[in-house]
């Protein structure tokens, strides 16, 4: 049983009331949490989770397609994400974030998203990102994930930058 799109309250409410009633919890957690998401996650409900021993499967993994590196200054990409994922681009943060990524994907010769996927991969509570791919060329980069792991210095840099 799994819970997505819940208040932090309302996830502890639940798992109170189905541990008072003895009846089947959650064990699982869907919250929209990736490098340039992080403030609904990151904080009470992130708490809540790890306090429950929850395991977080976060959807938009790739911020709609924005931390693959395809949407770049200048870019015009035809997709019916590409409103969504592009507005990252008009954001401080948007633009820390993929010049972090490109420093580190180009230091591990990985991809950009390989490389946010890894990152959201290290945070606590997280068991798996969720992840599509539209064709079969942008499977590598997804797969390569169970591989890669980030030294500290790379999660701090990233982390930093999505601040």
């Amino acid at each position: 049983i799994a819970a997505s799109n819940i208040s932090p309250e309302r996830l502890a409410a639940s798992l109170a009331f189905s541990e008072r009633e003895g009846l089947a919890r959650y064990v699982a957690l869907q919250p929209h949490y990736n490098l340039v998401s992080r403030d609904t996650y990151e904080g009470a409900l992130q708490d809540t989770a790890a306090a429950a021993g929850l395991a977080a499967v976060p959807y938009y993994a790739l911020a709609s397609g924005f931390l693959t590196g395809k949407y770049r200054p200048g870019t015009t990409v035809e997709s019916a994400r590409s409103a969504k994922a592009g507005g990252h681009l008009e954001s401080e943060q948007g633009s820390k974030v993929l010049a972090a990524l490109d420093r580190v994907a180009g230091e591990r010769n990985a991809e950009i998203a390989t490389v946010a996927l890894a990152w959201l991969a290290a945070q606590p509570t997280v068991a798996a990102p969720i992840a599509s791919a539209r064709t079969v060329e942008q499977l590598p980069a997804l797969v390569a994930v169970a591989d890669l792991r980030l030294t500290d210095r790379e999660l701090a840099l990233l982390t930093e930058a999505s601040a």
